[in-house]
Formats: structure tokens, sequence, C-alpha cells
């Protein structure tokens, strides 16, 4: 697909028809600012298809003819993420209805219903149209599949496709379908398919188990649709790759389900660097909840966007991802457009390359002139001018990738991995209890553990439950509530063949359907770890309980297991120092064939976790890529195929830092020439060496 990172942006000449000299300037802009690929015809459609049945595609033409003459390449969008007027004029159906059954009005964007036979017909001839005309030119690609998929539609259609996808899913037997959900509860059991209807707050919101099916039903729905467009695009033309711009942690979709069917993954990045208040990973997923760092510190945020490119990656099974939009300034649509500081653009681009991925894309090559996002960042703005710092800095990217060549394709080094599960976070989220105050977050939890092995040194991927785990010493599960029979057989194979298994609190507690086990908590997992919790004790408020450990003493949040310890092989790590159960177990380890189960009874304070991955480091013998990670400075590894090693080291202070290099010398990618012993980065510096 390429030979390079590719360096490009989200082009939309579309709405420049009318000033032919914009569409004459962007050629010779894009040559100067370094761009090599443009997303095309992401929101086109009333272009394309400007009435029913009638295709005006000459437009395109004279714009896929500049851009193959300019050897720029395209990744060809199919323009289903945000229909015509005349359509919903037309059919209705087409749009979406909302939870509370009530049909939405024809406006904004990823309106509409997936499983509308009418839309997907309409679709379906489009795309055809495009791959017919377009698929077979040399400088398209790859397929962009619609755009930022997400959303829900409750209408008949819909409501009829989650009953035969039930009937499926339980052999049409339906008693076994009220076992599942526990229907017998307030009287709430079906006599017949037709009475099940998709949650909703006017009728049944709190029925566990059909809110997580219902869940699994629109991930499903989504990626049918998705295999609609993908078969069009196969049925008009060649076989090109496939993508479709995810957004990291967003809630709506198992993108684990939906990755299986790209060909490469990608997503839109979005952090909002410079911020302030309490800093989450959520800014760096399009989740944002207004929460920064008090004190404004970027590495802290680097680190939860590192979080979102691991994820990518282990969509993926560990390739690298494409980067298809960030800002080359600000955004508009966040609490603040705040522009990046001098190199932070140049840094931070880099750092998702560090990560894995095999791009460096924008949203937007030429801010529009209306629109809601009028204001959004973009390579050329409103003064179009080329002498400008945004202009320069992504200019100044462009030949830094150029000379990255040959590493495009490599993979980030990982010897330890956090399962992450959408099914699992939807059961967590719904369970109502023990604490129904939001403060029990999954995404957190999890990025945690990340951000302890990242501080360190250790490059940590993102797994599947499912996925493949033997590539890693040491797999962490925290918080992971919802556990098949069939995982927790997975998790001892691990452990006897010598990994090393953490898990939390508040984990084995339900299995697929949102049904509690049996038998006392962490449930399948009990046998492997030899613990079983006697209760839990929610900490309210500020509340804590101080954890001794043999690293040391530090605090338990939030839930507190109270431990009995059922085999006695088991290991006692930690105790609680104060409460009713003072002296009782907190954190314990077992032995099982070649590894290590851990259990951790509460949800450590980072001084904890980091504890007890010292500990870990040592009993699974992981070796960090710098002996000492210097505060603010982000480090990774990618490995080529051949075996070459790009240690990858991103200063995101302002101020200079000094880091001790591994023993050796290294050849210096980007600045020339051999270093060894130390490198002093400068504040927003950067290096890229090779051993």
């Amino acid at each position: 697909m390429q030979h390079r990172i590719l360096h490009g942006a989200e082009y939309n000449p579309d709405q420049w028809l009318e000033e032919p000299e914009v569409l004459e300037q962007d050629i010779a802009l894009m040559r100067e600012a370094r761009i090599d690929t443009v997303t095309l015809g992401t929101f086109s459609w009333s272009l394309l298809e400007p009435e029913e049945g009638v295709y005006s595609f000459e437009w395109m033409d004279e714009v896929m003819e500049r851009l193959e003459r300019a050897g720029i390449r395209v990744i060809l969008a199919t323009p289903s993420g945000a229909r015509p007027r005349w359509l919903a004029r037309k059919y209705p159906e087409v749009l979406r209805v909302g939870p509370d059954r009530r049909r939405r009005l024809f406006g904004e964007r990823h309106n509409h219903c997936f499983t509308s036979p009418v839309f997907r017909e309409r679709v379906y001839e489009l795309d055809r149209r495009l791959a017919e005309r377009y698929g077979r030119r040399e400088h398209v690609i790859l397929w962009h599949i619609s755009n930022e998929f997400s959303g829900e539609c409750h209408c008949e259609l819909c409501q009829e496709a989650f009953r035969r996808w039930l009937y499926d899913r339980y052999d049409g037997d339906l008693e076994a379908l009220n076992r599942a959900w526990w229907t017998a509860f307030w009287s709430h059991r079906y006599t017949s398919w037709e009475e099940i209807a998709s949650p909703s707050p006017l009728g049944e919101p709190n029925l566990h188990g059909l809110n997580l099916d219902w869940r699994r039903f629109v991930t499903h729905q989504t990626v049918d649709f998705m295999l609609v467009e993908v078969r069009a695009l196969r049925d008009g033309g060649p076989s090109l790759p496939v993508t479709t711009n995810l957004m990291g942690f967003q809630r709506d979709l198992d993108y684990f389900r939906l990755a299986r069917h790209l060909d490469v993954v990608s997503w839109d990045s979005y952090p909002l660097w410079h911020g302030r208040g309490r800093t989450t990973p959520r800014v760096a997923c399009g989740e944002l909840d207004h929460n920064w760092d008090p004190e404004g510190r970027d590495w802290v945020l680097a680190s939860g966007v590192a979080w979102a490119h691991a994820l990518h990656r282990g969509l993926g099974g560990g390739r690298p991802f494409l980067l298809m939009e960030s800002t080359p300034s600000h955004t508009n649509w966040q609490p603040w457009s705040k522009p990046k500081r001098p190199g932070m653009h140049v840094l931070s681009s880099l750092h998702a390359v560090a990560h894995g991925a095999d791009s460096v894309q924008y949203f937007q090559w030429r801010a529009g002139r209306g629109g809601s996002e009028k204001f959004h960042g973009a390579v050329v703005y409103h003064d179009r001018r080329t002498d400008g710092r945004v202009f320069q800095e992504v200019r100044e990217l462009g030949g830094i990738l150029e000379r990255l060549g040959g590493m495009e394709g490599s993979r980030v080094e990982a010897e330890v991995a956090v399962v992450f599960d959408w099914e699992n976070r939807w059961a967590l989220e719904d369970a109502q209890g023990p604490r129904n105050d939001g403060r029990l977050d999954y995404v957190e939890e999890c990025w945690r553990w990340f951000d302890a092995w990242h501080r360190r040194g250790v490059g940590c991927d993102v797994v599947h439950p499912e996925g493949d785990w033997s590539a890693y010493r040491v797999v962490v599960a925290p918080l992971w509530y919802l556990v098949k029979e069939e995982w927790a057989d997975r998790v001892a194979r691990f452990v006897e063949q010598g990994g090393v298994f953490v898990t939390t609190v508040w984990s084995g507690v339900v299995e697929e359907h949102d049904l509690c086990h049996v038998g006392g908590f962490p449930g399948p997992l009990r046998g492997l770890v030899g613990v079983r919790s006697r209760e839990v004790d929610v900490l309210v408020e500020d509340e804590v309980r101080r954890v001794a450990g043999v690293w040391g003493v530090c605090e338990g949040r939030l839930l507190c297991d109270v431990l009995a310890v059922e085999d006695e092989g088991v290991e006692v790590r930690a105790v609680y120092a104060d409460g009713f159960y003072a002296g009782s177990p907190a954190a314990t380890r077992v032995r099982r064939g070649r590894g290590w189960a851990y259990y951790v009874g509460t949800l450590l304070a980072q001084e904890g976790i980091d504890w007890l991955v010292g500990e870990l480091m040592g009993e699974a013998g992981v070796v960090p890529a710098l002996r000492v990670v210097p505060e603010g400075v982000d480090v990774s590894v990618r490995v080529t195929e051949e075996g070459r090693r790009y240690l990858w080291l991103l200063n995101f202070r302002e101020h200079e830092v000094v880091v001790e290099l591994p023993e050796g010398v290294w050849r210096d990618v980007l600045g020339g020439g051999e270093r060894r012993g130390v490198l002093v980065l400068p504040g927003y510096g950067y290096a890229v060496l090779e051993s």
C-alpha cells in the first residue's frame, strides 16, 4: 500500500468548486508542505448524487487527475457518513429513531438507520460506481469506509432486526433468553419474541441482559452495514484494502468486533495539549469529560495518548495503524481552542509514529469558510498564507517523515499487555452497585496500569480476552467484571506456561449474560488466584484504606475486598492497615505451574501500582528500554521484520532533559552521526536511534 510513512490531510475540494483558483493553488501548496496523500470524498454525497439515480463525477474526475499528475496518493472515502437532504425527504425511514422512540429530523451527520433497506441500497449503488470509476487508478491506495461510525437507531426496522438477531443468538429458544436475562425479576418474563423491544427510558431501561445484548446488536448491525459497503467496493473494483476511522475508547461500539473486518486500523486523535484540570486518558480518546491536569503536564497526557495508540495497535493484532485525523494546530469543538505550542505539532505527531502509526494525517487541509468546523485548525487557514508557524511546522514534519523511510510496517516492542473489553465496560457501567457515583472508571483504571509500565520505559499493548497472549510475559486485567468460564481457562493456561497474571477487586463477578457467578467472587478465577471475596467495602467521598505491602505503604481507593485465602500456597503480599478488616489480605500471589497469579483486592493508588509493577518486572524478567526514564520523557521501541530496533525518545517538557542511553553505539536516524553515553533532549525535543 505504501513505501513510506504517509503524510496527508482530509481534502474537501467540493467546498471550493466555485473558486477554481483555490483548487489550482492546492497542489502546489501540498507539494510545499510535503503532503503526499489526501483523503477525498468523505462528505461529498450531495454532489456525487444530487438527486436519486443522477450521478455527477466530473468534478471528482478533474480533482483525481490533478492529484495523479502531482504524484499525490488518494485514500478514497465512501460518503455514507452524511446523506443528502433529498434522501431523507423522499425516504424518512433512513432517519434514526432515538431511545425515546422519536424520529430525528434531517441534520448533523451519522443520523441514519443502518438497517434501512433503502439506505443500504442507495449506499451500495453509489459505492459500487465509485469503485468502478476510481478503484483501478494507481494512486488510489485505500478505501475509507464512511466516517466515525457511532450511535444507534430504535426504529421498527431495527426492532425487528434485533428480534431476529436474538432469535439466532438463543437458537429460537425464548425460555433460554428469559433465563439469560433473569426476567423472573419484577415479573418481566417474555412470552413471545414480538414483545421484545430495545432499552428505553420510557420502558425497559434496567434489564441488564437486555442492555448488554442490545449493545452487542448495535455493534453487529453497524458491522453488517459496513460490510454492505465493502461488498459494493469489491463488486465495483479491485480488492484495495479497507479501513474506517475509529475514535479511541468511545463507548458505542465494540471495536474489537468491528476491526476484524478491516485490512488496516485507523483512528482520529485529538488530545488537548497544554490543558488544565485532572488529566485522564479520555482527553486523548475523544471522550472529553473536562478533566485535565492542574499543572498542565503534557507528559501525563502523552501517556493517555500512548494508551489510545496501543488500543489501535491491539485492534489490528499488533500491526501498525494509520493516524487518520489529527489537528496541525487546534480544534474548535473542545472546551477551548488552544493552539499547540511551538514544537508540539512535530513532537505529538512523532509520538503517534513512535507508538505504531504508519501515517500522520490531518483534519483538515484547508479551513472552510462556513459550517460548524470553520474555526477548526487546518494546514491552510483562512489567511491562506504559508509563512505562518503551522504551515511551516507541517512542512518540517513532512521532511522528518521522509527521513524515516524503511520504518513503516515495523511493530512496537511490548512484553506486557492490559486487557480491555467493551462488553466488560458496558456491563460494569450498568451494574447498579456497588458504586453508582461514576468514580468506578474502567477506562481510567486500565490506563493507570498502562501508565505504570509506560513511565518505566516498558512497551505495553492492549489485548482482548480472546486475543493472542503468547508474546507477553505479564498480562493485567483490572476491574475484569465480566468473565466467561472459557476465558478463565485461557488465563490458567497462560499462567501455567510461565506468564504472570494480575487482576483486581470486582473481577469475575458476572458471566456473559450479566448474571452473577455463584459460589463467590472472583467467580471462575477463584481456583486460579486462590482467594475469595467475603464482602466488598465501598469507600465513600475521600475515604481511603492504608495498604501495607512488602513494597511499602500506600492507599487503597474506592473498593476494598475482604478476602479469604482458600489455597495454602497463596502468599500475602500486602494487608490492610486499618478498617474493620485490618490485618486481612489486600494483595496476594500464588504459583501456578511456571507462572504467578496475582490478586489485588483494592484499587491501589498510583504509588502502589508502581511498586507492584516493579515486583512484576522482576518476577517476569521484563527489561525496560532505558534503565532510568526521566520524568516527562516518552520511550518506545519499534522493531522491523529484519530485527532493526528503533529507540524513540520524546521530551514532553519545555526544558531540556538528559537521558542515559543503553550501552552500545546508536545511530542517530534524524540527527546523523553516532550516539553513546548520554543524550540531551531540548524542550519538546526528540530523537530516533537505531541499534
